[in-house]
């Protein structure tokens, strides 16, 4: 996918940190979001994609860094900044005994539309885009989840907003609605900057134009999901068995550029296995056999296993401590930082006005 307009900068964000207490939700994260297209923060829960989104929004303040919207600092001047923000948060903030149009006429009114006729035509055409058509008078409570985000994407339209934020938009979806909020996403794309979070590696790839992994509360990696292919997958490891003594194999396979981590993993009959990483981007297989003929070493067998993308996402967002994936079972209790987190969470809220 081809960014739309990327004319200038919309977002920009520097040094960004969150702590709560001795917990750091979010750590020193820096990057731009230009006019036009998809951006996808994709991580593991609890990676601080959503307190990253929060803090752009308004919705919580930052322990230190500067977010601009558009040229509006979020601290210095909330009211424009926000004015350039429709956001939909994990949890769509929906009134379930209106009807659609009546919450949309609402929202549309806390958004500053004050002539009547202003906001029957706002809510309409919002109601278009997000797909809501003959679906107005149904109270909200009696939608389905699918309808539901789509009654939350039209209120983050509402306002003309230069950017839409969705925060894990499809969510608690069936793989049908999945496909028809991916759809939306991608035409509002069209028209306005999108950003979206998500911890669904197809999701981001299927959707976004340029994609930003968050781990641990860092940026850990960013560019196009053709670039991040390109980039991430270019590590892979080749299995070989050569005949000739230890020495002669190693320091053959040891000068082919790209080619390191190498370990021998059986020694036996004078034949020499090992593997080894491949850097460089692309197949090594050809220059290792040719550098183990030539100091003559016959290569017995040669392979090769190139790292989805999603086995280097895994490996990217591995817990530093076990080096295993975080899980995302919900634990027992919430450990005393989460649980200052989801306090002072509250706390910023409540003295603050909601993003609709």
């Amino acid at each position: 996918m081809k960014m739309k307009r990327g004319v200038r900068t919309l977002i920009e964000v520097e040094h960004l940190t969150k702590r709560y207490g001795s917990h750091t939700a979010v750590d020193d994260i820096s990057f731009t979001v230009e006019d036009g297209g998809i951006y996808g923060l994709l991580g593991p829960n609890g990676a601080g994609k959503s307190t990253t989104m929060n803090i752009i929004t308004g919705y919580i303040s930052a322990t230190d860094g500067t977010v601009k919207i558009d040229g509006h600092d979020i601290a210095d001047e909330p009211a424009a900044a926000k004015a350039c923000i429709g956001y939909l948060p994990e949890l769509p903030p929906l009134y379930q005994e209106m009807t659609v149009q009546e919450y949309l006429l609402f929202v549309a009114e806390l958004k500053g539309t004050r002539k009547k006729a202003d906001r029957a035509a706002a809510v309409e055409h919002a109601a278009a885009r997000a797909g809501l058509q003959g679906m107005e008078q149904r109270l909200i409570r009696n939608l389905s989840k699918g309808y539901r985000q789509r009654v939350g994407i039209a209120a983050a339209l509402l306002g003309t907003p230069k950017i839409i934020i969705l925060d894990e938009p499809t969510v608690g979806l069936d793989p049908a609605q999945m496909i028809e909020i991916r759809s939306l996403i991608r035409d509002l794309g069209k028209t306005h900057t999108v950003i979206l979070s998500s911890h669904i590696l197809s999701e981001v790839q299927t959707v976004c134009d340029r994609v930003l992994i968050i781990a641990h509360g860092r940026l850990v990696a960013q560019g196009t999901p053709e670039e991040l292919a390109a980039q991430l997958t270019a590590k892979g490891t080749i299995t070989a068995t050569a005949q000739g003594s230890r020495e002669a194999v190693v320091a053959a396979a040891g000068k082919v550029p790209g080619l390191s981590d190498l370990h021998v993993t059986d020694e036996k009959g004078g034949e020499v296995s090992f593997t080894a990483v491949s850097t460089a981007g692309t197949d090594l297989r050809g220059a290792l056999s040719l550098a183990l003929a030539q100091a003559g070493c016959p290569v017995l067998s040669l392979s090769a296993e190139t790292m989805s993308l999603e086995d280097v996402f895994l490996q990217l967002t591995e817990t530093p401590e076990s080096g295993k994936p975080e899980s995302t079972a919900a634990p027992a209790e919430n450990p005393p930082a989460e649980a200052a987190a989801e306090e002072e969470n509250e706390k910023e809220a409540d003295s603050d006005e909601s993003n609709l």
